[in-house]
C-alpha cells in the first residue's frame, strides 16, 4: 500500500451533503475485484450525459461540462472536498478505489460513513474530519481561487495554504500509523511473518501427523 506522510494538491470543490457510494462508482462497475482502471467511471452518472457499461471506450462518451472534475484545473485535482455524511450508502469497497484511481489522496469533509472511513485507510486514502466552519471557509478560498492548492502534513495532523494559519485534525493513532507506513491488513500482518514461521514450525514439530501428504 502506498504511504501517506505530506501531500500537496489541487482542491476539487464538490459542494454536497450524503454523497452515495453509488453516486461515487455505480453499481455495473463492480464486478471487477481489481483495484485499477476505476478511475474513468469515478462519479460516472454526474460526469457524463449518457449512461456507461464495463468494456466501453469511455473516452468516447459525452461529457457533462458542468460536473467539476470534467472543468480544469479540477481534472488534475488530488484532493476533495465535501459536506457531511460522505461515502454512505452500500459498503463497496471499489468507491474508495476510484477515487484514488482517479489521484485523489484526500477527502476533506464534516463527516464520513464509518465502512468508507476505515476502508479509506486501508486503501492509501486519508479521510479527514473538519467542523462545519472550517468546511465553509475552504469552499470559499476554493471557489473563490480555482487551483487552489492544499498542503497536508499527516504527521503533524495539519492542513495548510498559502492565506492561512494551519488547521488542525484528529486522526486515531492506529489508522496513522499504517497510513504513514504503508500497511494495510496485509501488510501489518506480514510485519510478524518471523514470529507466524516459528509457530508453524512448532506446529508443525509438535503435530507432524497433520502435514502428511
Amino acid at each position: 500500500m502506498r504511504a501517506f506522510v505530506t501531500h500537496s494538491g489541487i482542491v476539487a470543490p464538490l459542494d454536497c451533503s450524503n454523497i452515495d457510494t453509488d453516486a461515487i462508482i455505480p453499481k455495473q462497475y463492480l464486478k471487477s475485484t481489481c483495484r485499477s482502471g476505476f478511475g474513468v467511471t469515478l462519479f460516472d452518472d454526474w460526469r457524463y450525459l449518457e449512461p456507461g457499461e464495463p468494456g466501453q471506450d469511455h473516452g468516447q462518451r459525452k461529457i457533462n461540462p458542468d460536473f467539476v472534475l470534467n472543468q480544469p484545473p479540477y481534472d488534475r485535482a488530488t484532493i476533495l472536498l465535501a459536506r457531511d455524511n460522505f461515502g454512505c450508502g452500500s459498503s463497496r469497497e471499489h468507491a474508495v478505489w476510484a477515487l484514488t484511481d482517479f489521484g485523489f489522496r484526500a477527502v476533506i469533509a464534516s463527516g464520513f460513513a464509518d465502512i468508507f472511513f476505515n476502508n479509506s485507510f486501508k486503501n492509501s486514502l486519508l479521510p479527514i474530519v473538519l467542523k462545519e466552519k472550517y468546511i465553509d471557509f475552504l469552499f470559499q478560498i476554493v471557489n473563490d481561487n480555482p487551483g487552489y492548492q492544499l498542503q497536508i502534513d499527516l504527521t503533524q495532523q495539519r492542513i495548510s495554504g498559502d492565506d492561512f494559519e494551519a488547521i488542525g485534525f484528529e486522526v486515531d493513532k492506529f489508522s496513522k500509523h499504517c497510513l504513514l507506513n504503508g500497511l494495510d491488513d496485509i501488510g501489518l500482518t506480514l510485519e510478524h511473518s518471523d514470529s507466524i514461521r516459528d509457530y508453524e514450525g512448532e506446529h508443525r514439530r509438535q503435530a507432524p501427523w497433520l502435514f502428511r501428504a
